[in-house]
């Protein structure tokens, strides 16, 4: 297959920090993308909150169905670019294995836990999943994934330290992020591959979508709340024109289709815009550009904006969903502590990493370790058998 020169070109990848033989059929992205989708983490995700808690309803999405939908996403955008499709799945795939159970309600409690011992950031928690946690090869801990993909796990929403640095990331690097970044240069100063880039706008595209689709299902808000938004309202406008008194389900997923599309249609014109603008001879030229190259036009971006502000105020805030991310908080603030305190709770195959734990700082990241990775069903019921 022939990429596009400032596509991640499988042939020219940096290679994995155990030396393994290439593989005869599958390219270096490719074995990666398969290693995360056979991983331990990422069969958790099935039972881990996108918005709503996992047992509240079959129907709503899960981590897994989210980063499935943003790897679909993610192969669209990518393949029409010219950029590596394999890559930019695999980073989709893997963008968030470190996440907690009850999703970010999990992650906030957790890392108000973790403060003390440097802290809990689920991008960082991926990283240390892929490079030591999953322990299922004979050579090496984690799955040792290339540096092409490691570098997307770890900044894929932009560079982490330096002068193009979001704010949010003042302060010391999450200690999980600071050790795979010792042990293999990650260049954090930098952007990411387009790749990577694309996998950071196709989460966007892909929660935007499916959190009205949600919510619309859920009754937090209908329809006619969403006609008064831009881009919804437009939407479902359309349908309306064109199929005058189509049955509710189908006009909701006629609509909402419609503002799928209009954001990833949005996102490859800018794309193609810059790129032939500043005509990049190589992945290299894209990580130094100091600006993402795939982004939404600013008129839809401020239009998202809207949406997400609407999201936030009916869905991400409802009193129905506070009361759950209270309830969940007190699971997370119980069993952590409960852990440090009675380490030999954890599970047996837990005891030889509690044991070389050297001191109190390593005893919390392994305990971290552990409830971060607890499905929210699992996390449920050892709140219920553990704290009553």
């Amino acid at each position: 297959m022939t990429f596009a020169p400032y596509a991640c070109q499988p042939d020219a990848s940096r290679g994995r920090l155990f030396d393994e033989r290439m593989s005869s059929f599958r390219s270096p992205f490719q074995r990666d993308r398969d290693r995360i989708i056979h991983s331990s983490a990422f069969r958790r995700l099935k039972h881990k909150t996108q918005v709503f808690v996992e047992h509240e309803g079959d129907y709503y999405r899960t981590r897994l169905t989210h980063s499935i939908e943003v790897a679909q996403v993610a192969r669209t955008i990518s393949g029409v670019l010219g950029l590596n499709t394999d890559l930019a799945e695999c980073i989709a795939l893997a963008h968030d294995l470190g996440h907690t159970p009850f999703g970010h309600t999990g992650e906030d409690a957790l890392a108000a836990l973790m403060a003390p011992y440097g802290g809990f950031d689920h991008n960082a928690q991926a990283l240390r999943i892929v490079t030591r946690l999953e322990r299922h090869y004979a050579d090496f801990d984690g799955l040792n994934l290339t540096w092409e993909s490691l570098e997307g796990i770890a900044k894929h929403n932009g560079p982490v330290i330096g002068p193009n640095a979001d704010a949010k990331h003042a302060g010391p690097l999450p200690y999980a992020l600071a050790e795979v970044n010792a042990m293999w240069d990650l260049e954090l100063h930098t952007h990411a591959s387009a790749e990577a880039q694309v996998a950071a706008i196709a989460d966007d595209v892909a929660y935007s979508h499916h959190d009205l689709h949600d919510g619309l299902r859920s009754g937090l808000f209908d329809e006619a709340d969403l006609m008064e938004l831009p881009v919804t309202g437009p939407a479902f406008d359309e349908v309306d024109r064109l199929f005058p008194g189509l049955e509710k389900m189908r006009r909701r997923h006629e609509a909402l289709r419609r503002v799928f599309g209009r954001m990833v249609e949005d996102v490859i014109a800018v794309a193609q815009g810059r790129l032939e603008a500043s005509q990049p001879k190589s992945v290299d030229e894209i990580r130094a550009m100091g600006t993402t190259i795939i982004r939404f036009s600013k008129p839809l971006y401020q239009e998202l904006k809207a949406i997400r502000s609407f999201l936030f105020t009916r869905m991400y805030r409802a009193p129905s969903v506070v009361v759950m991310r209270k309830e969940v908080t007190q699971v997370v603030n119980g069993l952590f502590p409960l852990f440090m305190a009675r380490p030999e709770l954890l599970p047996s195959e837990w005891r030889h990493d509690i044991d070389a734990a050297q001191g109190e700082v390593e005893l919390a990241r392994i305990v971290a370790d552990y409830v971060s990775g607890m499905t929210d069903r699992f996390a449920l019921q050892e709140g219920q058998r553990l704290l009553g």
